[in-house]
């Protein structure tokens, strides 16, 4: 894959006005609401106004229509101050409102997207469940055809923006006979309908200002008109949405893992240690020159793989065949970028702690709030060794 990225000066300003609007609108918060384990709806609706919550949606369904280089632009600078904050805009624009750009009739579009873009709706995607987690093919959650409607049975669990969402893409097996290729249908399932439920809320280890959240479907009828795709193509709608949610989480780890640097060099700069400045000691530069490679490497590994999402959702939307090749390459450099960019972040953080001692693992600190917040990207949207299995078996044409 040729590494020919770089940033425009319009990207460029884009990326200085959102640092300028997250250093004095959300960084002063985001301790608390890590403390109050409380959805940010104030810093959300901050988000919104500045357009953030419809920055990929077409300018005619009431969006930015910017690119996913902006996309990711944003999410790296959340993420370097709030993880958090990154992972609810990405389980709303990524995982709910792209999909439905993507396969959604104009009907679908003209009637959720504005709603999505300005913010007064909230987005959620639904896949896992008790027993199907990394295995997202074996779904327990059933869809019954019933005249007009579907009737919807079953448990989702782990779903951001659960217990705010207006409008939730719901994945469920239509006929277990056909398998997952076939045999899994996406709907859209909006929060007001029979029959649906919000269950518990998830208390987490890091990313305490997001909600994580259950979500019960008992004899949940949903309209025909609301299915997203086609009957049967679910797995493949939830295939090609995480591709593209797996290179957004990495790149808020990219924004973790250079703020954790830039600590790091700050603290060094400003603090005396026995003997000395600590920046003279030849293992702690090291330390510090393996993780500025690895931030720099993961810089050019996400944004790459920004550009060839966005080919390969232009070839999606299109209704064209995609090419097995590019589907390919997607698939595996998201897989690539979410495994090896999430673990740099985890090692950049734990390598600030250890320079910054004791100081840096006080409750309510900085790092140690990023301490916890990046070990859970190294779980969601497919844990690492699920990323690996991915990268292996396209690699030796085992398929997926």
């Amino acid at each position: 894959m040729p590494f020919e990225f770089s940033f425009t000066e319009e990207q460029e300003k884009f990326r200085r006005d959102v640092r300028e609007f997250i250093h004095n609108e959300i960084m002063p918060t985001v301790a608390n609401y890590d403390k109050i384990e409380k959805l940010p709806i104030e810093n959300m609706e901050k988000m919104s106004e500045q357009g953030y919550f419809g920055l990929t949606v077409p300018e005619k369904f009431g969006g930015k229509g910017l690119s996913k280089v902006e996309y990711g632009i944003l999410l790296e600078e959340l993420g370097a101050i709030c993880a958090s904050h990154g992972t609810i805009l990405g389980a709303h624009l990524g995982l709910c409102v792209t999909p439905i750009i993507l396969f959604g009739t104009e009907e679908q579009k003209n009637k959720f997207l504005p709603p999505l873009a300005s913010g007064k709706s909230i987005g959620a995607f639904a896949l896992t469940e008790p027993g199907a987690g990394s295995d997202a093919a074996n779904l327990q959650t059933t869809a019954t055809a019933d005249g007009d409607d579907f009737i919807l049975n079953g448990t989702k669990i782990f779903c951001t923006n659960g217990d705010k969402a207006d409008y939730i893409i719901v994945f469920a097996s239509n006929d277990k006979s056909l398998g997952p290729m076939g045999g899994i249908t996406a709907f859209i399932v909006e929060k007001n309908m029979t029959g649906f439920s919000v269950g518990k809320k998830e208390k987490k280890l890091g990313l305490r200002a997001s909600s994580t959240i259950e979500l019960i479907f008992e004899n949940c009828r949903v309209p025909k008109e609301n299915i997203l795709g086609d009957i049967g193509a679910g797995f493949m709608i939830a295939l090609s949405t995480l591709d593209g949610g797996r290179v957004t989480l990495a790149v808020g780890s990219l924004g973790a893992a250079q703020r954790a640097l830039d600590l790091s060099v700050d603290y060094l700069r400003q603090n005396q240690g026995e003997g000395g400045n600590l920046s003279n000691r030849q293992s702690i530069q090291w330390k510090l020159a393996d993780i500025a490679m690895e931030v720099y490497a993961s810089k050019f590994m996400c944004y790459n793989n920004l550009v060839e999402l966005e080919k390969y959702y232009e070839v999606i939307e299109s209704k064209e065949k995609v090419p097995r090749q590019l589907r390919d390459r997607v698939s595996r450099g998201s897989a690539i970028s979410k495994a090896y960019v999430s673990e740099v972040a985890s090692r950049a953080i734990t390598t600030a702690i250890e320079i910054q001692g004791l100081t840096g693992i006080t409750a309510g600190s900085e790092l140690e709030r990023g301490f916890r917040d990046s070990f859970i990207a190294e779980i969601y949207e497919g844990t690492n060794d699920i990323q690996r299995m991915i990268i292996a078996k396209e690699l030796l044409g085992l398929g997926l």
